[in-house]
């Protein structure tokens, strides 16, 4: 199998390596360059019509796009270490912070990137700028959300062991920062949450 990935800051091959990292598992890391647009090649628009990263190149010469898709294949291929979950209510509640990490953070975060960032500028055909702007304050009401919700002093998102909420939301955290919108000084559940994941070894993958 192959990785078609890029290099951090890109948040969402990150998530992939994070996942693959914490499983044990290694994969052939194909580079592909954003900023040479090699994304968006003939090449490799035939590998994901979107012309986005990450994609999993199956053994068999197929292809997966989606961050989360690709982690739950992995995960039906090597279960051991579940990373999305064993019992019915565990496998609920990482997936409930999933979403409510992608819905409520990374959504405005994207918005904040491709409106209100001047790096995209080049890239991005048509921006709203006072949309970026708002989508700003979303992510800060969604840092603070998940700083109250964090205050029960819980160690991981969906509980008591690490999953793939924590690496969806890890990664979102970063980018946020790498787009100039960092943890609240305030929030300190969420600055505890990161400070742990942060310091674990697959968090450099």
């Amino acid at each position: 199998m192959k990785l078609y990935n890029e290099h951090y800051p890109a948040p969402n091959p990150r998530k992939v390596r994070i996942f693959l990292a914490e499983k044990g598992l290694n994969i052939d890391l194909v580079h592909v360059p954003m900023r040479d647009r090699a994304h968006k090649t003939p090449e490799f628009l035939a590998k994901n019509g979107l012309g986005q990263l990450p994609v999993l190149e199956t053994d068999d010469g197929r292809f997966i796009s989606e961050s989360l898709a690709i982690c739950r294949y992995l995960e039906e291929l090597h279960p051991v270490k579940p990373l999305f979950g064993k019992a019915a209510l565990d496998k609920a509640m990482i997936e409930m912070w999933i979403r409510r990490a992608e819905f409520r953070l990374w959504m405005p975060m994207s918005q904040a990137w491709r409106n209100d960032d001047p790096r995209t500028e080049a890239v991005v055909k048509t921006r709203f700028k006072e949309f970026g702007q708002y989508s700003r304050t979303q992510v800060a009401e969604a840092m603070n959300w998940i700083d109250r919700e964090l205050g029960d002093g819980r160690p991981f998102l969906a509980g008591h062991g690490f999953s793939m909420a924590d690496i969806v939301l890890l990664c979102g955290v970063d980018f946020a920062k790498f787009v100039n919108m960092p943890i609240p000084a305030e929030a300190a559940n969420l600055q505890r949450w990161h400070a742990a994941v942060s310091a674990r070894p697959t968090a450099r993958a």
